[in-house]
């Protein structure tokens, strides 16, 4: 981390401390911690505060809407609300008394703490929570107009990095067919069809957006609304079904997220039946998504693909040669 990273991140820290301790209460807590440190977004812990600064070129008026709606009374209990609107972190640096701000044109939100999912401990893994949680995110009506969800999006920009990284490379060729064949919606091309683009989704769901609030033991909440909006709700069961599919994610720990998601009235697949041609392209498109990212982080690494890696990788070469609706199927 260079020295303008360290005083982003310690005026995160610095600002988030304010916010969590008013200037005549006294202060036990720890130093500020960095929570993540990645190119779309920096978060700094400071006792019960947590401030995030969000990527470059975040579109200002979107992520507005988005934090609209995460404090909309109408989404209590289905997303963690924030501390404070969207504010500029160009007058950040002087917020806290500093002389630079951490990453000027890059706006900061506060949140409070929640306690996040463990990953050293999967049996504990919140899949039936999520999956309620995602069907009370569908059935709810936007409360403010909001952007189109960003999913899509995120999948054209890891395809985008790929090529970058890897120009012509033959590594490449079955993700780069796997995504020639999705429909222009899921490349980000076009609309979501018809009614299945109305309802509000989150965009990027995985467990790492999923804390407990209030800490460390309340209820279970989604976090991180950068992504958040109208599309089709398949987009968030998606993630899931692919790890399913590629056999990263137990049958048992799937089956227990799908029938959670419909026995909660989510509107994403049917109430019955085979959920699979309701899936099918968001599957794909978030395979695709998941290969394009290892082949760019490895090409960056100068590393071989680990064995979850490794996993995608091949279902998405299964997908490039595959029909739709059976490309992202359950391998026999």
């Amino acid at each position: 981390m260079n020295s303008t990273e360290t005083s982003a991140v310690d005026d995160l820290g610095a600002l988030a401390h304010r916010l969590s301790h008013p200037a005549a209460t006294p202060c036990v807590c720890e130093a500020p911690r960095v929570l993540a440190d990645r190119p779309d977004g920096t978060v700094v812990r400071s006792g019960t505060t947590v401030a995030k600064t969000h990527a470059p070129g975040t579109d200002r008026e979107a992520l507005a809407a988005r934090i609209a709606v995460a404090a909309d009374p109408r989404l209590t209990g289905i997303l963690l609300p924030p501390l404070t609107a969207p504010a500029s972190s160009a007058a950040l640096g002087t917020a806290v008394g500093g002389t630079r701000p951490p990453a000027a044109s890059r706006p900061v939100t506060f949140w409070p703490y929640g306690e996040p999912v463990d990953p050293g401990d999967p049996q504990a893994a919140p899949w039936a929570e999520a999956a309620v949680l995602l069907a009370r995110l569908h059935r709810t009506p936007p409360p403010v107009p909001v952007p189109p969800m960003r999913g899509p999006a995120k999948a054209a920009g890891a395809v985008e990095r790929m090529r970058t990284a890897l120009p012509g490379h033959p590594s490449a060729l079955p993700v780069l067919a796997a995504w020639d064949a999705l429909p222009a919606w899921a490349r980000d091309e076009a609309p979501a069809p018809g009614a299945r683009g109305r309802f509000l989704c989150h965009g990027d769901l995985h467990l790492g957006q999923l804390v407990r609030h209030p800490a460390p033991d309340g209820p279970w909440l989604l976090i991180d609304v950068d992504d958040l909006g109208t599309g089709d709700p398949a987009w968030d069961l998606a993630r899931p079904a692919a790890w399913y599919a590629a056999g990263l994610l137990p049958p048992e720990d799937w089956l227990t997220f799908l029938d959670a998601y419909r026995s909660a009235g989510g509107p994403a697949v049917p109430a019955e039946g085979d959920p699979w041609p309701a899936l099918d392209v968001p599957a794909r498109a978030l395979t695709v998504q998941t290969a394009a990212l290892t082949l760019a982080k490895c090409a960056a690494g100068q590393r071989d693909p680990d064995e979850p890696e490794a996993l995608m990788l091949a279902s998405c070469a299964r997908i490039a040669t595959s029909p739709p609706e059976l490309a992202t199927g359950p391998a026999s």
